[in-house]
């Protein structure tokens, strides 16, 4: 099981998956220029919500398809500093594509 978690430091903003930074995938949609943000919905936030995604699903096509309602979701909603699990992201997928 994956842990996400991001911080607001005095440095910026931190964004890790086990511990290692998580790579916002641009590669796959760049929605923003300026990196990661949270607790509000926005170009910054979505590309949050992707970047996590691709890499929990694996999926690229599936993480887009849902990146647009778990950013709405969860990224909107999360703290100054978060912490998200495998689970966590999983139970919000299966509220975003029930069945």
């Amino acid at each position: 099981m994956k842990t996400y978690h991001g911080a607001r430091t005095i440095d910026g903003l931190v964004v890790t998956v086990d511990g290692q930074a998580l790579d916002p995938h641009y590669e796959v949609q760049r929605f923003t220029k300026f990196g990661f943000e949270w607790s509000y919905e926005g170009e910054s936030p979505r590309q949050l919500a992707l970047a996590i995604l691709v890499d929990h699903l694996a999926d690229r096509e599936r993480a887009m398809r849902v990146a647009e309602p778990f950013m709405r979701d969860v990224v909107a909603n999360l703290d100054n500093d978060w912490k998200l699990t495998s689970k966590e992201i999983d139970e919000a997928i299966r509220k975003i594509e029930p069945g």
